[in-house]
């Protein structure tokens, strides 16, 4: 998703069409567009700041640590009784902190989740004598598990590809259809002709400090907590698992792809980090505990008739050196000491997965797998990383995966993919599409900036769809409705905006004077001053015009991407930045009620939008 962009740039529009025009943020940013970021429900705030310093206290979730612990050694309630006594009144203290914190019945219960503990009812009679003394305490122990819904806890330690089948259900249903637009699972879509009109479920199973900021509001800048990388470190492996997984557990829930479904969506985008499969010497971050939460969201999103893409967002030594590739700073996939040994984990990572999805249970329902996510060809050796993908591409077909495999333009441009990967069959490029990380397209007026997106992008998929003039099947896998780059740690934690002019790159981890955007970049240039006030203020403020123009340009994006293959959308909720947002959207009008019906397309005039203040 989002990243930091390290570099301006004052290219034309012509020349943004042939090559990169920024990598200031993580995402594309010419013609191509840029990256991804989100938002949040304003009914939720308050709980969000009751919430907020509570993921970083630990005292209630050691306890329930210890006291499974004498229950799984000791096998009796009394000895948790007598935890409980012991604990009562400091867990009561904790509690009450915590209250109001749960997780909503849509989902989204904050990046901390929700404050009462999942009932796991489905552990109710299986004993703890049928878990075999070597897997106890381990990932494969349901009884250490923070949340059982939905997961079959009889134990098995059998893998498919190296990776626990532990946690899936032995029967499954491809008869679902999202909507009376698309086919169901077990029949075919018809990748080409039918526009994917997907979401993604950003900041779950890796963060991102702009989704969900509280993870990083309780530190300061002396602390370096940045990305997981550094929050993981901090916290220690007790309390990252704790906190992580009851994110997990609560950030995106079965309500999550129902409520996606009813939006009028077929395809879901999951993003996760290679830790959900492994981990290496020195890592911190949390290893595996993701991996069975994926699991269960792919069954939910069958349970939705929704076709699943599945994006390594994260993969061994940071691919751009972005924080939501998990850590930021240094590019180390491809390029340094151990960029090709990191190439080859992430190879080996994908031998695994592709071997256990490609098992007939996921024949309808996975049906996009991506090499890795947004990968910075334009700092990294371009060659190397084609040679790679070929390699990737080859290990996930010998691993018996026969879908549709998914790579990242690189922000190289889509014109220069012309002749490129073009042998390989079912092969889908990834372009992200943002004019908010574009210091060229940022300042175009509210009119100029819907016609961009008809004119240039619409353009621009028509050329890439065109084997003579570009790759092919082209997907925007990222967008936005976002027209500021205002949201809080959107550019990296602590970081100021392009808007206000308060970029400042230099002190932070990879970050360079060259990053620097310290001249206000909003359309009136400075006159009046460009302010975050109004683009940050709750959607309950904007005005009626406001509204109607973030519909349009939502709109007229869907309209110029399903002249490709189709698009996702960056991202289904946030905790608080609302135009990275659809669950937002949706509540305050600002996007269409279902995907598939729409009150704009780009055949129709634009207005010019004339009253709307060009500062915010």
């Amino acid at each position: 998703m989002i990243a930091f962009r390290e570099r301006g740039s004052t290219m034309t529009r012509r020349e943004q069409t042939k090559i990169p025009i920024w990598t200031e943020n993580g995402k594309s940013v010419s013609e191509n567009g840029g990256d991804g970021g989100k938002s949040g429900d304003d009914e939720g705030e308050k709980k969000r700041q009751q919430e907020k310093a509570w993921h970083m206290n630990t005292p209630t979730t050691d306890k329930e640590e210890y006291r499974e612990s004498v229950r799984r050694k000791d096998g009796s309630d009394t000895a948790v009784v007598v935890v409980l006594l012991l604990i009562i009144i400091p867990v009561a203290v904790v509690v009450s902190k915590k209250k109001g914190g749960t997780s909503t019945s849509s989902g989204g219960g904050g990046a901390v989740g929700g404050s009462s503990k999942p009932s796991n009812s489905n552990l109710d009679g299986v004993s703890q004598d049928s878990i075999p003394q070597e897997a106890k305490g381990t990932e494969l122990d349901p009884f250490t598990w923070y949340d059982t819904m939905d997961m079959n806890v009889t134990y098995t330690g059998e893998t498919v590809g190296g990776l626990s089948i532990m946690g899936l259900n032995d029967k499954w249903d491809d008869t679902t259809r999202a909507n009376d637009k698309v086919p169901p699972l077990n029949e075919k879509f018809e990748y080409g002709k039918m526009p994917i009109r997907g979401m993604n479920v950003g900041g779950w199973l890796n963060l991102e400090p702009f989704i969900t900021p509280s993870f990083f509001d309780g530190y300061t800048s002396r602390d370096g907590v940045v990305d997981e990388y550094t929050l993981t470190t901090k916290m220690g492996p007790i309390t990252a698992k704790q906190t992580l997984e009851k994110h997990y557990s609560s950030w995106i829930q079965e309500s999550t792809f129902k409520e996606i479904q009813a939006a009028g969506f077929d395809h879901v985008r999951i993003p996760f980090g290679y830790w959900a499969v492994t981990t290496y010497d020195g890592d911190p971050y949390v290893p595996k505990v993701a991996w069975r939460y994926m699991l269960r969201g792919i069954e939910w999103a069958r349970k939705y008739g929704l076709r699943i893409n599945l994006d390594l967002h994260g993969a061994p030594g940071s691919q751009n050196g972005w924080n939501h590739s998990g850590r930021q700073g240094a590019i180390g996939w491809l390029n340094g000491t151990d960029g090709t040994l990191n190439g080859d984990r992430t190879i080996d990572i994908h031998k695994q997965l592709a071997t256990f999805f490609s098992q007939p249970r996921y024949k309808n329902l996975v049906t996009m797998y991506g090499l890795v996510n947004e990968p910075r060809m334009v700092e990294l050796d371009s060659t190397a990383v084609i040679t790679w993908t070929t390699s990737a591409f080859n290990a996930v077909r010998d691993s018996g995966f026969e879908g549709i495999i998914v790579f990242g333009d690189g922000f190289m441009g889509l014109d220069n993919w012309q002749g490129q990967l073009q042998s390989l069959d079912n092969l889908l490029l990834d372009v992200h599409q943002y004019v908010i990380f574009n210091v060229e397209q940022i300042v175009l007026n509210h009119h100029d900036k819907i016609n961009f997106a008809c004119g240039g992008w619409t353009a621009q998929a028509l050329r890439s769809q065109n084997t003579a003039t570009g790759f092919g099947p082209t997907l925007c896998g990222e967008w936005s409705q976002a027209d500021t780059d205002c949201a809080k740690n959107l550019n990296n934690v602590g970081v100021g905006s392009r808007w206000e002019g308060t970029l400042n790159m230099a002190y932070t981890p990879g970050g360079s004077k060259d990053g620097n955007i310290l001249d206000p970049t909003c359309p009136t240039g400075n006159n009046p001053r460009c302010s975050c006030e109004g683009a940050n203020a709750a959607p309950g403020d904007y005005s009626d015009e406001y509204k109607k123009w973030l519909l349009m340009f939502a709109e007229a994006q869907m309209h110029s991407f399903e002249q490709g293959w189709g698009w996702f959308y960056w991202t289904w909720q946030t905790e608080g930045s609302a135009q990275w947002s659809y669950r937002t959207g949706l509540a305050s009008g600002t996007m269409p009620k279902l995907a598939y019906e729409r009150s704009f397309n780009c055949d129709g005039d634009i207005p010019d939008f004339g009253d709307l203040p060009e500062y915010y």
